[in-house]
């Protein structure tokens, strides 16, 4: 197994999630999703929630390994993401074509880093513009290399381009279901992403890309700047 950046080995389902896996915020005090009003599920202590484990994975995979405490993340409805983020997050399309649309920019990115556990593919990466390596989306995917065309699994690995653009790019039939949005606390990694500084409230969702025989082909984290 070759790991970079990454991620910890252990048994794996279909494309890599960690079956039953716990996570913290901090070194000694786990936390996890307790049901508050207006749709928002909020933090407390405890193991984390499998709902919450979902929405943060892979992201959470490379946090682990690096030894670094995920930030607070707080899950929300669709309905209360705050606008320019709800448009850009709440929608089953893949990610970088809308972010494409909105900055009528094609994009590229920077793999901060990756893992690969047989046909499973994992990488952590910043989404930039071409046009003036402005940082969009900060985020985690694993790929099913297996499920794609040769052509597709290809560009994938040469990592020069997002995973929706190519997908866009050879018109490869698949379906998005985000299943999850959320609110997190900017931590150092996200900040230097985004060139920021201080604490930042950021959105992100977590999206499932199936071909169209339902297989997953993708499972992505993808967090946008202020």
């Amino acid at each position: 197994m070759r790991i970079e950046g990454g991620l910890k080995s252990g048994r794996h389902d279909e494309i890599g999630r960690a079956p039953g896996s716990r996570l913290c915020c901090c070194a000694s005090v786990p936390w996890r999703a307790s049901v508050r009003g207006g749709g928002v599920i909020g933090c407390s202590s405890g193991p984390l929630s499998s709902e919450l484990a979902s929405a943060v994975f892979p992201l959470d995979e490379f946090y682990s390994r690096a030894g670094v405490a995920l930030p607070r993340f707080e899950l929300l409805a669709g309905a209360d993401v705050p606008e320019p983020w709800r448009s850009l997050l709440v929608h089953p399309r893949d990610m970088t074509p809308t972010l494409e649309d909105h900055f009528d920019c094609d994009i590229h990115i920077e793999v901060l880093g990756r893992d690969r556990r047989g046909d499973a593919y994992f990488r952590e990466v910043i989404l930039r513009l071409d046009r003036d390596d402005r940082a969009v989306e900060f985020g985690a995917n694993r790929i099913a290399l297996d499920l794609l065309p040769s052509v597709v699994r290809r560009l994938v690995l040469q990592e020069q381009l997002p995973f929706g653009h190519i997908l866009k790019a050879h018109e490869m039939p698949h379906t998005g279901a985000p299943d999850a949005f959320f609110v997190v606390e900017s931590d150092a990694l996200m900040n230097r992403a985004f060139g920021l500084s201080g604490r930042n409230l950021l959105y992100g969702r977590h999206n499932t890309l199936r071909d169209m025989q339902g297989r997953p082909i993708s499972e992505v984290v993808e967090i946008l700047p202020p």
